[in-house]
This record gives structure tokens, C-alpha cells and sequence, in this order.
């Protein structure tokens, strides 16, 4: 399919139009009993059917019934051939006080009572009276829950003493969009939601100090770092504390508590409020100091690069099993390294535009918040760490050509829970997704690239995009087009390998023949440097591109020449001067190209390296 090139504004009404959401208002209140682990709950839940459909169904996700022995999720761990060394058969072994469950009790819908199906880790219900399109119903149930041990992100006792991390922890409604119902079973990937405001309260025994998602609406009564002014603080009576946290236009809510939490605030040149929850210890309590500027840097570089961050707070919380996201938070390990804990906090802050405000449906498009994700923390850290190569997405280049050299790589379009492989998973959800977005920024090149990131944020966030939205708005920006780009690189698996085959020397100019030996298509940059030290690079577009990228503001001698066409395995490029007066030819000298085989990439004539050289 073509797009058309339109105007902004245009393109704006057509995603409105074409893309509703539907919208949730959640307002939660949950007892935990620390003791037990066990915690009870009431919810009640707005829920908007934008869509032009009659709802006759609803599903629930209940994630907590994924830590039981006989799980979907513990059956995957137990018999992929690589199965996730946090997971591995622990969820087997778990007795029964230390397995997860979430049941709900009763469940009414406008006030009528309405029978449930708990299919594991997914509740479905039969409405006896469906949601008619462009309307409200207003659901209600009670549940209870049991917090299973830290495993993977969601549990108690973690492997750094954090008493709760409490992430998918309540019965969430699933999306539905326009392509249906997503009731998908959690074994152990991502996570799709519906847009929405929460109101949540959560009670628990005074010595526990909590972070999550949202802001605290009544910190004079909490204190623990929260009050403006600790002389305001007052407690109510008794041993328990209710924290009452709102949270708007966001698809989760995750909450932690420790007793032992040091609470700092830092804020960015813009404001917002960066909070950081955190054992104190004495080997990493500086660290956690030392690292607060330099993550309020790199989180400022990420609303100024892609999109500006809406929200007025962000939280960064010791717990969990590693780094992961939430909307206006994050759980991450806290025993790290200066770099490491700078690294995982911006990782998972990046997370905050890609899977909390663009919020592609993850079991599809699992590349596009993970890639998208360490692209942008690659270059925030770039801009952070002075000693590191800007721009460098070196380590996600050399991981997806590990995998692409071999057997075990699967399509982008491959449902995430259906990889065959944890590895094929990370290594396409990661670093082909990054990769995917350094290979865009040299085909459409850097100033193009940039504007079509903002654009696709500004057009797209809270709209739930896939693939060819964010290609369209970088045709837009590029004015190319690039539908092949996906056709390739998203949908197959073929490799990428441009060689020099051939030199034939003139009286005054030199022909390269460069072939195309790898199944995939792409245009290519060759630079040549002469002996006296003058150096040119020419661009050969994709003829299905029909535009050519600008020099955007390269040193040497830049030209743009006539497209290379797809059907054509080679290409006759004639280069001023004599073989011997050139010091090398070299295609794609900035390695930003995925090509698979590197060592046919350069000729170095006046040396007398080669692979032929013919006079004529």
C-alpha cells in the first residue's frame, strides 16, 4: 500500500477518526495484610465503549494466577529450550503460601449481578445485556489476592530484601480495539491496556513506605519524604496508613512498599518531580545519590529528543527482578554499579514514551517499545556519559547479526509469546527493534529521522500505533517512501549484504561494480577517500523510494545518484580518478547498515587490496 503525502492536520483528523479508544476510570480501594501476604479489594470501574461495536463480553486479566504450579506460564518456563533463569521451575516448586492468586468474588454490571469464567490467568464474562456502542456500563466486583514470591516482576521478597512489589496485582480490563478483544494468557511477556484515570487507596500497617504510579493525594497525612513541609505532617490514629494516589490518561497502576525505603526527590530543567524509593546500605547509597542529576539529565534529553513528557512526576522504585516499566514508574534492582543503575533507570524511563504513551500492543509489536526503547536510551546515555560514542548502537547491531547468521531468528510479525526461543524473542524484540530504528536514520538520514520521531510521538501518543503508522509519519517527514522497509526488514528474515565485486580503471575515472548478494534490499552510501586527502561520499537511493536523502550537513563532497534498481543485483558506479590515486572505496563507512558480511564492504586501490582490478 502507498501512502500520500498530506498535511499535518489532516493526518491528525484521520487518526482521530479512524483510531477511537476506548477509556476506563478505575477506582480501587485494597487492604494488605502484610502478614499473609493476602490482600482484598473493591473495584469499581467506568468503562466507555467508544468503539462502533456492541460489547456482548468482557475479559479481565487476573496475572497473579500465573504463579501456581500447572500454569501456562510454569509449563512455558519448563519446557522452552531456554527458559528465563529468574523463572527456570520455580513456579513448580512454590507451596501453596507462597503461590500467587487473584480471584474475583462478585462482579455486578449496572448494578446486575453477572456470572463469571476464570480461565486462569483471564476472566471472561457473558453480559446478558450487551454495551451498546458509544455508551457506558459501570462495573463492579470484589476480589481478593495473594502476592506470590518475587519471581518475575511482580511478588514479595525479592532478591534485594523489598518486601512487596505489587505490579499486575488487581483484575485490569482488557483492550479492546479495533481489531477485537486481547485477552491474551500471561506467560511471563508484556502487557497491552486500556486508557484511563486511576484512583487507588491502599492500606497497609504504618511502618510501610510506598512509591506508584501517580501522585499522592494526601501527603500531610503520610510524611515519609511525600509533605512539602514536615511540620505539617499528622498522622491518624491507629497502625495502619490509607496512601491515596490518583493517576490520569495512563493503562496500569504498580505500587511497591518497604519499610526501609529512603524517599529523595530531584527535578528536571522542566519540572518534573523524579522520585527515587531505595534501600539505604551503605555500598550503594551514594550511588543512588550520585546517579539522581545524572538521570534527571538523561530524562530531560528524552522529553526534549521524543516527545515531551506530560506527566508532572515519574518514579523510580527499588523492587522487581531487574528493570520494568509502568506508566509513571518503574521497578528496577537497586545493587548496581554507577553506570548500570544510570543505564537500567533510563532504559525503563524511556519505556515511559514507547510502552506508557504510545502503548503499541506489545504481543504484536513487542519491537517497537523494546527496540524503540534502547534506541532512545542508547542516545540518552550518549548524552549523559561524555566517554560514550554518540549515537552508538553498536551492541544492538552486533546482537541481531548473531542471530541473523543463524538458524533460530523469527520475523518481527511473530506474536510474542509464540517465539519458539527466549533468545529469538530478546534478540528480535530488542536489538532488531533498535536496529530497525539506527537502519531508518540512514536511509531517511538524521534531520528527517528526528522530525519523524516528534511527529510520530505528537500524532500517536495515546493511540495505541502499529508499524505502518510510525512508517507513515516518517514518509511524511522524509518524503519517501518506505513500505518496502517493513516489507523486509519487519516481515522476513532476509539478510542484508552489499559487496564491491569489481574495479575497472579508465583514463580518468574509476568504475566500481558493487553487488547486491543478500536477499534484502536497501540503498547504499559509498565513500571515497583519495591519497591527497580530499574524500566524497556518494548516496545511491532505493529506486522504490523515489527520493534521495540529503547530505544533512556532511563535510566532504556529497552526491546523490540516479536509483538503484530493486530488480538489479548490481550497480556501475563511476567514480572521478584513477584507481592508483584512490586510498579506499568503502560502502556504508559508518557501519549503520545491518549488512551481514562487512569483509567485502572496501577496496583499498592504491594499497593494492582488491578484488579486481581491470584496466582499460
Amino acid at each position: 500500500m502507498k501512502y500520500l503525502i498530506v498535511p499535518f492536520f489532516f493526518l491528525c483528523s484521520i487518526a482521530h477518526a479512524q483510531y477511537w479508544q476506548q477509556k476506563v476510570e478505575y477506582k480501587i480501594d485494597v487492604a494488605l495484610d502484610a502478614s499473609v501476604h493476602r490482600y482484598t479489594g473493591k473495584e469499581s470501574i467506568v468503562y466507555y465503549n467508544n468503539s462502533p461495536d456492541e460489547i456482548s463480553e468482557l475479559y479481565f486479566h487476573l496475572y497473579n494466577n500465573a504463579f501456581q504450579p500447572g500454569s501456562a506460564m510454569d509449563i512455558r518456563s519448563r519446557t522452552i529450550a531456554d527458559p528465563d533463569p529468574r523463572v527456570g521451575n520455580r513456579i513448580s516448586e512454590l507451596s501453596p503460601q507462597d503461590q500467587g492468586y487473584l480471584h474475583v468474588k462478585s462482579i455486578t454490571v449496572n448494578g446486575e449481578k453477572v456470572s463469571a469464567e476464570e480461565m486462569e490467568t483471564i476472566l471472561r464474562i457473558q453480559l446478558s445485556k450487551p454495551i451498546a456502542a458509544n455508551s457506558k456500563s459501570v462495573i463492579s466486583l470484589d476480589f481478593e489476592g495473594q502476592a506470590p514470591a518475587q519471581i518475575r516482576r511482580s511478588g514479595v521478597n525479592n532478591a534485594e530484601g523489598i518486601d512487596f512489589s505489587m505490579s499486575q496485582w488487581y483484575p485490569k480490563l482488557c483492550e479492546y480495539d479495533r481489531k477485537g478483544w486481547h485477552p491474551n494468557p500471561y506467560i511471563g511477556r508484556e502487557f497491552y491496556g486500556v486508557w484511563g484515570n486511576f484512583e487507588v487507596n491502599i492500606t497497609l500497617p504504618k511502618k510501610y513506605i510506598v512509591g506508584a504510579t501517580g501522585i499522592l493525594q494526601n501527603p500531610n497525612e503520610i510524611g515519609y519524604g511525600y509533605a512539602d513541609d514536615v511540620s505539617k505532617v499528622k498522622l491518624p490514629a491507629g497502625d495502619q496508613l490509607t496512601w491515596k494516589f490518583k493517576a490520569n490518561q495512563v493503562h496500569d497502576f504498580v505500587w511497591a512498599a518497604d519499610p526501609d525505603y529512603a524517599h529523595d526527590q530531584i527535578k528536571t530543567t522542566d519540572g518534573i518531580v523524579l522520585h527515587f524509593l531505595y534501600q539505604k546500605e551503605p555500598e550503594f547509597e551514594s550511588i543512588w545519590k550520585d546517579a539522581q542529576p545524572l538521570i534527571a539529565k538523561g530524562f530531560q534529553y528524552l522529553s526534549d529528543h521524543f516527545g515531551k513528557y506530560p506527566y508532572p512526576i515519574y518514579s523510580f522504585i527499588q523492587g522487581g527482578d531487574g528493570g520494568m516499566e509502568y506508566p509513571m514508574a518503574t521497578l528496577i534492582t537497586g545493587r548496581r554499579k554507577l553506570p548500570s543503575l544510570v543505564g537500567v533507570s533510563l532504559h525503563e524511563a524511556a519505556h515511559a514514551w514507547y510502552q506508557g504513551m504510545l502503548a503499541t500492543n506489545e504481543s504484536l509489536y513487542a519491537w517497537m517499545d523494546e527496540g524503540f526503547t534502547s534506541f532512545a536510551s542508547a542516545e540518552a546515555m550518549s548524552a549523559v556519559f561524555a566517554n560514550r560514542q554518540p549515537n552508538d548502537h553498536s551492541q544492538a547491531l552486533a546482537g541481531y547479526l548473531d542471530i541473523a547468521q543463524s538458524e533460530d531468528e523469527e520475523p518481527l510479525t511473530t506474536h510474542a509469546d509464540h517465539f519458539s526461543t527466549n533468545y529469538a524473542y530478546n534478540m528480535a524484540a530488542y536489538s532488531k527493534g533498535e536496529t530497525y530504528l539506527a537502519q531508518l536514520k540512514y536511509i531517511v538520514g538524521r534531520s528527517a529521522f528526528d522530525k519523524g520521531l516528534k511527529r510520530y510521538f505528537d500524532t500517536w501518543k495515546f493511540k495505541h500505533p502499529d508499524p505502518d503508522d510510525f512508517l507513515h509519519c516518517m514518509e511524511l517527514e522524509s518524503h519517501m517512501v518506505l513500505d518496502w522497509y517493513n516489507e523486509y526488514f519487519v516481515a522476513t528474515t532476509k539478510k542484508i549484504d552489499y559487496a564491491i565485486s569489481a574495479l575497472a580503471s579508465g583514463p580518468k575515472n574509476t568504475v566500481v561494480t558493487l553487488q547486491r548478494k543478500g536477499k534484502m534490499i536497501m540503498p547504499v552510501d559509498v565513500e571515497v577517500t583519495y591519497k591527497d586527502g580530499r574524500f566524497a561520499t556518494y548516496t545511491i537511493p532505493l529506486d522504490l523510494m523515489r527520493a534521495s536523502k540529503p547530505s544533512d550537513g556532511y563535510q566532504g563532497e556529497w552526491k546523490a545518484l540516479p536509483a538503484w534498481n530493486w530488480v538489479s543485483s548490481t550497480y556501475a558506479l563511476s567514480i572521478p580518478g584513477l584507481a592508483s590515486e584512490i586510498e579506499s572505496i568503502i560502502i556504508d563507512p559508518e557501519k549503520e547498515m545491518a549488512d551481514s558480511d562487512r569483509s567485502n564492504n572496501m577496496v583499498a586501490p592504491a594499497a593494492g587490496i582488491q578484488l579486481l582490478l581491470q584496466n582499460n
